[in-house]
């Protein structure tokens, strides 16, 4: 495991627009216009963009997956109180601040991307409540965990959605400052909601 920093990129006479900044500037213009995002007609009406954390560099792990975990399935509660059906895929290690996490990825048949549902310090004060999302790339046993891309499920912006909440296992005790920060909406996170038909409610624009 090691955890990746670098530079900005520089133009001359100004900097360039990172990929992240690119990233976050879309989904900005799909959660406020499209009709398929999370948003209410009314809550696009008023839409000033997402809250983000600074780029932090520190947050970008490049690690091997442990695979030594244990198998069988992981049923997640839902928000509505339902059940999503995963399986363990493999572990990784990190530091935050000098202090060791762990989490487990998710695989599932409905994706070829693995799942890491997360909560961590800042859950339920600066983000959102029930926790957050990462959908990762693997290759091999080789992963690359960017937190900055760490997003709320849908459930935090529309309580007609309904979203799994991270197991126990992927309850963190650092702060991971990085992604998504809480919309003002659902600050402190939501215990019940309704389900959109056929949704899981963590898909990422």
């Amino acid at each position: 495991m090691r955890n990746v920093s670098g530079s900005d990129a520089i133009g001359v006479g100004m900097r360039k627009v990172s990929e992240l900044e690119s990233f976050r500037a879309a989904k900005n213009d799909f959660y406020a216009e499209d009709d398929r995002a999370p948003l209410t007609p009314e809550q696009q009406r008023g839409f000033k963009g997402l809250a983000y954390f600074p780029e932090n560099k520190a947050l970008i792990i490049e690690a091997r997956i442990d695979r030594q975990v244990q198998p069988g399935i992981v049923r997640m509660e839902t928000t509505k109180g339902e059940q999503q059906e995963y399986r363990r895929y493999g572990l990784v290690r990190f530091e935050v601040e000098g202090r060791p996490a762990q989490v487990t990825l998710y695989a599932t048949e409905r994706s070829h991307n693995l799942f890491l549902p997360f909560r961590d310090a800042t859950s339920g004060k600066e983000t959102y409540g029930a926790g957050r999302y990462l959908d990762l790339h693997v290759h091999g046993d080789e992963v690359l965990v960017d937190f900055n891309y760490a997003y709320n499920p849908n459930c935090a912006y529309n309580p007609d959605w309904s979203c799994p909440l991270p197991p126990a296992e992927n309850w963190l005790q650092v702060p991971i400052r990085a992604g998504e920060m809480a919309f003002p909406d659902h600050a402190s996170g939501s215990e019940h909601t309704h389900q959109r038909a056929g949704d899981s409610g963590r898909s990422r624009a």
